[in-house]
């Protein structure tokens, strides 16, 4: 059996890469840390952005666990544009998988790459795995296994969530740990 956790970033101060975890964020991931106190993570991978490093590291010194940057793992990015109407274009990117906005990723491309990673996961020698991510791309992750989680679900992740994939005899199920 191999279990990953996707977990979304704990509450940031914004969007960019850079952007650090707000004060509330920095204890949200001291209590990430205490939540997984008992599950026994040999890897952590995260995206390259600054709140989901913060949020990790406690756990990962705790564990005394190495984090390994993954680029496919950044949020993903609806268009480069400032859409002033995001949330309805992010909406339909949810029914229309090959929607895409000008220099933006499309629901596909995104589930593309977060998928590679999983399957890297799957198929490596650990058997716990945390991957910390963003709540777009966990999103679009969780429909790609059960295609009722959609935009709604998106709406309703919190800052952390946590979802726990297990892959055991070729059959994946999902559990939300986090409430």
């Amino acid at each position: 059996m191999k279990s990953i956790y996707v977990i979304r970033h704990c509450e940031a101060e914004g969007q960019p890469p850079e952007s650090s975890l707000t004060d509330k964020g920095l204890m949200q991931a001291i209590d990430l840390a205490t939540f997984f106190n008992n599950v026994k993570i040999e890897r952590i991978i995260s995206s390259p952005y600054k709140r989901a490093i913060q949020t990790i590291q406690p756990l990962a010194k705790q564990l005394n666990v190495e984090i390994e940057i993954n680029s496919q793992l950044k949020e993903r990015v609806l268009s480069t544009e400032h859409l002033s109407d995001w949330f309805e274009k992010l909406r339909t990117t949810f029914e229309d998988f090959e929607l895409k906005f000008k220099g933006g990723e499309s629901s596909k491309e995104a589930v593309t790459r977060i998928i590679e990673v999983i399957e890297d996961v799957f198929n490596g020698e650990f058997e716990n795995t945390i991957i910390v991510t963003h709540g777009n791309l966990m999103s679009l992750l969780l429909n790609h296994f059960n295609k009722e989680f959609g935009f709604d679900e998106w709406s309703r992740l919190s800052n952390p969530d946590v979802y726990h994939i297990k892959s055991e005899n070729n059959k994946i199920t999902l559990e939300r740990l986090w409430n």
